[in-house]
């Protein structure tokens, strides 16, 4: 099943964001060399600037989705005002065996 997990940084925390960027880089290539990484990308300001963070994963159930959004170094290190999981359907445009 794939849940998405909408990821909102909290206000004037960028720094946070590229201080941690290595090690959640590192974790979401783990992800993906397992499969459980489907995409992934930060939301943008009008200048450009990340302001949160879209992940898409494969996981068993919401709690399984939940223990990856808590182990994100990110989440780790305090960046988000808040995370929202969601199931998601993957309809137009996936990949074969999405």
């Amino acid at each position: 099943m794939l849940f998405a997990l909408i990821c909102t940084d909290k206000p004037d925390h960028l720094q946070v964001r590229l201080d941690t960027r290595p090690g959640h880089v590192a974790y979401l290539e783990g992800l993906n060399a397992k499969g459980t990484l489907k995409f992934a990308g930060p939301f943008l300001d009008e200048a450009g600037k990340p302001t949160g963070s879209l992940v898409v994963v494969e996981a068993a159930d919401s709690a399984a989705a939940e223990l990856i959004a808590e182990a994100d170094p990110y989440a780790r290190a305090g960046l988000f005002a808040s995370v929202e999981i969601k199931a998601w359907n993957w309809v137009f445009n996936a990949p074969q065996g999405a």
